[in-house]
């Protein structure tokens, strides 16, 4: 038998990946008894286009820390989802409306968040693809995205609560994200 003269992974990545995920390999534990747990949530990525470098190498990071930790034997869980990442999100699917000689105005309301969640749709699916694809562990069974239900609740309940304990304020100042 003859070696290739290069490596070419798709045939190893499409034939492992699928099988890592069905034995539950990246899934978080649930031990409660374990003391120990290791737990990243942020950043998911904005659903207004594909993976980028930085991604790449920030998945990276999150990917060599929760395998770190699940091989220490630390109840670990990597969340993964993707943003809706509001006005940016907006504007692509204007773009491509426009491109067909359509405004959002064309469409109306209802009709355009259609064509924004299609957008997500495809858009989320790729993202999670391409992170399949860089062999990243996240538990995939608990995949969120930024306007699932219960999540926006949460997150004004969380303003409000932080608001009231005087830990964030609005002001007129410069903001550095």
């Amino acid at each position: 038998m003859e070696l290739a003269k290069s490596f070419e992974p798709a045939d190893i990545e499409r034939r492992w990946y699928p099988e890592w995920e069905s034995r539950g390999y990246f899934d978080a534990g649930l031990d409660t008894s374990n003391p120990a747990a290791f737990c990243i949530l942020l950043p998911p990525p904005n659903v207004t286009g594909t993976l980028h470098m930085g991604h790449g190498f920030n998945q990276t990071i999150m990917d060599a820390l929760t395998r770190y930790h699940r091989m220490r034997g630390d109840n670990t869980l990597w969340q993964p989802g993707t943003d809706h990442a509001g006005i940016a999100t907006q504007i692509v699917v204007e773009r491509q409306l426009d491109a067909q000689g359509v405004s959002r105005h064309d469409l109306g309301r209802e009709r355009f968040l259609e064509k924004v969640w299609e957008w997500k749709e495809y858009s989320g699916g790729t993202i999670t693809r391409q992170m399949r694809r860089l062999g990243t562990s996240p538990d995939w069974k608990r995949e969120r995205f930024t306007m699932d239900e219960g999540l926006s609740k949460t997150v004004t309940e969380t303003f409000v609560r932080l608001y009231n304990e005087g830990l964030i304020y609005r002001g007129k100042r410069l903001v550095n994200w």
